[in-house]
């Protein structure tokens, strides 16, 4: 299987891409550097991406930036960057992209676990999370030939809280998250939000 892995160098693309490659060919794809970058904040930079791919079997988008701020100090830029970059960059990815989705594949996109755990400093990435998973499940009943679209909503990494300095009890392993997207690639779902924590895929 073919798979274009959008967002291949952060912590939780890196042990997907790890993961995945094990048995299927994985094309790399991050800001700055991969088999191929692109920038998902601009349409033509996704267009180009897929013109240069061509077609593919699955596209998984590990990619979207967010700011923790508190809700009265928070910039706006805070909560542009989400909805330019984590939600319209990972909606264009799927809008243009299904044109390059053979028939039967399948698209999964992050959103993640604030938009079910509230914390505060988190509005604006629980926002873009929530967003993420009711495009999915609505743009889940609109595909045809097949083609599946997914989301995987990871809760805290435990290698991004050893980052942080932080106890990272509590998180799941980057390379258990990987499990998560393996599953929606390799599964039937369609319109499924995969909820990360707690360990591997079961």
């Amino acid at each position: 299987m073919k798979i274009l892995a959008i967002g291949a160098n952060g912590i939780v693309g890196k042990a997907a891409v790890n993961h995945l490659q094990q048995t299927h060919e994985v094309i790399t794809v991050g800001h700055t550097s991969g088999d191929l970058t692109v920038d998902i904040e601009s349409k033509e930079s996704i267009q180009s991406l897929y013109e240069n791919v061509g077609h593919v079997d699955a596209i998984i988008s590990m990619a979207g930036n967010g700011e923790m701020g508190s809700l009265e100090e928070a910039p706006d830029s805070a909560f542009e960057t989400v909805l330019n970059n984590k939600v319209m960059g990972q909606v264009n990815l799927v809008r243009l992209g299904l044109s390059y989705l053979n028939e039967g594949g399948s698209i999964t996109l992050t959103s993640g676990q604030a938009s079910n755990n509230p914390m505060p400093g988190l509005a604006s990435i629980s926002m873009g999370a929530a967003a993420i998973n009711a495009f999915v499940g609505t743009a889940a009943l609109e595909l045809k030939d097949g083609k599946r679209i997914n989301a995987v909503s990871p809760g805290m990494v435990k290698e991004t809280m050893e980052l942080w300095g932080i106890d990272s009890t509590s998180g799941i392993a980057s390379s258990d998250v990987a499990t998560y997207y393996q599953a929606s690639i390799d599964g039937q779902n369609n319109g499924e939000v995969f909820n990360a924590v707690g360990g591997r895929y079961e």
